[in-house]
């Protein structure tokens, strides 16, 4: 068996409408026109996966800056990281016991603003970022016209990075470490499927930000890419947990990583 250890670093919170997350929550009735709204509280979370042949970083975070005018307020408005200026990656992997220099490779889930907002600390390194193929491009588009996506910042990205493409729908990064495609959220979203002894864990990742999108409730209209390639890719997500009876990890699910942190 792989001897395989996982960190998680807490990078965070983000507040949002419940709305934003689990699609009709809240909505008004003939009886009910002003119903009460959920705003709660998610984790921003990253992973230190130490294997006896490398040590990788499961994306980035959120940049320092994304409460002081960094992120657009438009989208500061709707999902709110309220400590980010707390939480520098290179502070919460010393906290982890970790240094920049320590990481082999970065993986990045997808590139949105959430997640690549570290990268910065990779800029003009040799240090390979791992991207699906069908991430990058949608990334540049959206990032670089007024269409695609808001939620990709060019400045998080377009660095000087050693770039490693993700091709298909699966790819064995390293022993234990099996990348996995799911597209839906984004088009090149990446989960994972981490081997550990008697313990494995499935990074579902953003393709499910809470349990009950997990459990079949979609994610917000402006959250998916592709609601059929999100079905599909949470039928996935369930096939390889019942295959391997793995813990999960969701995208933004605070109670679930308290749980596994």
């Amino acid at each position: 068996m792989v001897d395989t250890t996982i960190t998680f670093l807490d990078r965070g919170r983000v507040q949002a409408d419940r709305n934003f997350v689990v699609d009709g929550t809240s909505v008004a009735t003939a009886s009910n026109r002003d119903p009460a709204h959920e705003y709660e509280t998610y984790v921003v979370w990253n992973l230190v996966i130490e294997t006896p042949e490398t040590t990788i970083l499961w994306d980035t975070g959120s940049h320092p800056d994304a409460g002081d005018g960094y992120w657009p307020d438009p989208l500061y408005e709707a999902f709110a990281h309220v400590d980010a200026a707390d939480h520098s990656l290179s502070d919460d992997l010393a906290a982890a016991g970790y240094d920049l220099s320590d990481i082999d490779a970065v993986v990045m889930s997808h590139l949105h603003l959430d997640h690549a907002g570290g990268l910065y600390n990779f800029a003009g390194t040799d240090t390979p970022i791992y991207v699906h193929r069908e991430e990058l491009p949608f990334a540049y588009f959206s990032a670089k016209t007024a269409e695609g996506s808001i939620a990709y910042l060019a400045s998080d990205f377009d660095h000087d990075l050693n770039w490693q493409v993700v091709h298909g729908d699966g790819y064995r990064l390293a022993d234990g470490v099996e990348l996995l495609h799911l597209p839906g959220h984004t088009p090149g979203l990446l989960g994972a499927l981490i081997e550990r002894e008697g313990d494995p864990l499935l990074v579902v990742g953003d393709e499910a930000y809470v349990e009950a999108n997990y459990e079949g409730a979609p994610m917000a209209t402006s959250l998916l890419w592709n609601n059929g390639a999100w079905k599909e890719s949470l039928e996935r997500c369930r096939n390889v947990q019942r295959e391997t009876g793995a813990e999960i990890i969701l995208g933004h699910d605070l109670s679930v990583f308290e749980d596994l942190a």
